[in-house]
């Protein structure tokens, strides 16, 4: 659809930057990751006077930008006189989810709410569920500043799952502040009941929702199954953040069975942790 409007599209790794270079030597197999993407686009950046590179996701201003998605849903719920009584939300970066949160987050500090707010990750990349609260790169070539954010270590290579926003290292440091606070709750989804609950709302809906987006309606699904076993009536909401007609390869794989759930081995985050940058 790029090329088709003049752009070049090119996959990352490449072996047009160092940063790409030096992980495909490593690794030559390597799906990427949005960490090497960060990385090559920086470079790419730093050595054009002619190009600018701005973050579009897990900082601060990007969370700021994204809390329209939260303010309307304010706005629809007063429409329907309701409120909800659990927040789900998928999380990769954290910057959709934020968007969506945040505003809820503020009405709870003020006594406004009480809604409980779910971040659910995917258990093959799980930064906020098996991740450290410390300082670390934002990116895998360690070409961006220090943040403070729960991370599996920016040398975590994330397997190749099919929710490639949910791919990330690191967790936008401000979610991962309110996490430290007790503000948000984190649950790991695997995909193939990500997929599952996807193809359950895609056949209710009408709507063939993105990988990543499958991870929240799992994760609100199992809310409301838990809400009916318990006889408790509770109004659940969550970010439907994209639909998935770019992702369709995605779901062909899991109508052939051949996806498979993936828990990241403990050993191997821990080898990634050992990485983490030395603070002084």
């Amino acid at each position: 659809m790029m090329e088709t409007f003049g752009a070049s599209v090119t996959a990352s790794p490449s072996i047009e930057t160092e940063s790409g270079r030096a992980i495909l030597s490593q690794h030559p197999d390597s799906n990427g990751s949005l960490g090497i993407a960060i990385s090559e686009a920086v470079e790419v950046a730093a050595k054009d006077p002619d190009t600018k590179y701005a973050l579009g996701s897990v900082l601060n201003h990007v969370l700021l930008h994204q809390t329209i998605i939260g303010l309307e849903t304010i706005e629809q719920m007063a429409l329907a006189d309701d409120e909800p009584d659990i927040i789900v939300g998928c999380t990769g970066g954290g910057s959709n989810f934020a968007g969506l949160v945040m505003p809820y987050i503020g009405r709870n500090i003020k006594g406004r709410s009480h809604a409980r707010v779910i971040a659910v990750e995917p258990a093959a990349c799980p930064s906020l569920t098996k991740g450290r609260f410390t300082y670390d790169f934002g990116d895998t070539g360690h070409l961006t500043p220090l943040v403070k954010m729960h991370t599996l270590g920016s040398t975590f290579m994330p397997p190749g799952i099919h929710a490639g926003g949910l791919r990330y290292h690191g967790m936008a440091p401000l979610v991962s502040h309110v996490m430290d606070l007790g503000l948000i709750e984190a649950t790991a989804i695997q995909q193939l009941d990500a997929f599952a609950a996807g193809i359950q709302f895609a056949r209710a809906e009408g709507i063939i929702p993105a990988p990543e987006s499958n991870h929240a309606i799992a994760g609100a699904i199992r809310e409301a199954l838990v809400a009916k076993e318990e006889g408790k009536q509770k109004t659940i909401l969550f970010g439907l953040s994209g639909h998935g007609h770019f992702d369709m390869q995605s779901y062909i794989a899991y109508q052939a069975g051949q996806l498979e759930n993936y828990d990241y081995p403990a050993e191997e985050v821990a080898m990634a942790l050992a990485g983490l940058p030395s603070l002084g």
